[in-house]
């Protein structure tokens, strides 16, 4: 072999030869590619669970509509909606306000709930955060369903106040034709008219809306300031259109019945869960 071709094999061959530094880095621990492994990953990320979600299949049983393996059934023959739109995907998740509706009504997996609030002054009817002291207060540890007072009451008003998250009561207090009556003892700032409490009998007609009311009465051994009037309509602002209306101010409004229910054994600022019999009389009304 001569001098030439041995030198060829010790230092830089042709195409195809071997470097003498070649495999430096992997003697010094240095591994001269990456691994595939270590590579950064491509493509989608799983998403994230959230825990305040829970599977239609399990919100329709926890309903006790059916078992859960049921529900499947059901949501895959199109009776499940979920806000309007039909469900068939096995898996869908249902997030907190959603309105899911089982051959077309409405379900809920809370437990149903019925509170009966005696309303001070000083706090606003409304579940929104931010406007202050507000009735949810009052009944925040009444029960852990998501209950929202069922017709208003103003900040200054007092009284009965009703919650539930039961839809089908609750429509009954907004049918204004065949709802729930609600009474109220309202003083006003100078005596109320004979001829002006007869009008409000035989119905106002104000801004081209029809204004009825159930009763209206002066109140027995109090001045004519002072009057009850029975009305099925949800809020208290219709109360004051009517006296504004009519040129009279509105002292005190205080809601002493919701149909049978009244403030007996019941304190100002606490409230009571409806009983049995409570509860299917409301129903029956």
């Amino acid at each position: 072999m001569s001098k030439q071709q041995g030198g060829q094999r010790k230092g830089k061959t042709a195409a195809g030869g071997f470097n003498k530094n070649a495999g430096k880095g992997y003697a010094k621990g240095k591994p001269a590619f990456k691994r595939y492994e270590d590579a950064p990953k491509k493509g989608p990320q799983p998403k994230k669970s959230n825990p305040n979600e829970i599977r239609l299949n399990k919100y329709v049983a926890n309903s006790g509509v059916c078992s859960r393996r049921e529900a499947d059934v059901h949501i895959a023959t199109g009776l499940v909606s979920v806000n309007g739109k039909v469900i068939v995907e096995m898996g869908f998740k249902v997030k907190p306000g959603d309105e899911v509706r089982y051959d077309g009504a409405r379900i809920n997996p809370e437990k149903m709930a019925y509170v009966l609030l005696n309303k001070p002054k000083g706090f606003a009817t409304t579940t929104s955060e931010g406007k202050g002291r507000t009735v949810m207060d009052l009944v925040a540890n009444a029960t852990t369903s998501r209950i929202k007072p069922i017709g208003r009451l103003g900040r200054n008003s007092k009284g009965l106040l009703f919650f539930t998250n039961d839809d089908a009561i609750a429509a009954k207090f907004t049918n204004s034709k065949h709802g729930v009556p609600r009474l109220f003892h309202i003083e006003l700032n100078k005596n109320l008219r004979l001829e002006d409490l007869k009008k409000i009998q035989e119905g106002l007609r104000i801004e081209g809306k029809l204004i009825n009311v159930e009763e209206i009465s002066y109140i027995d051994g109090a001045s004519k300031k002072e009057i009850g009037l029975k009305i099925k309509n949800t809020g208290n602002t219709v109360i004051r259109s009517i006296f504004d209306y009519l040129k009279y101010e509105i002292v005190s409004l205080d809601c002493v019945a919701i149909g049978h229910l009244t403030k007996k054994d019941i304190p100002r600022g606490s409230w009571k869960h409806l009983t049995v019999q409570e509860l299917n009389t409301l129903k029956m009304l």
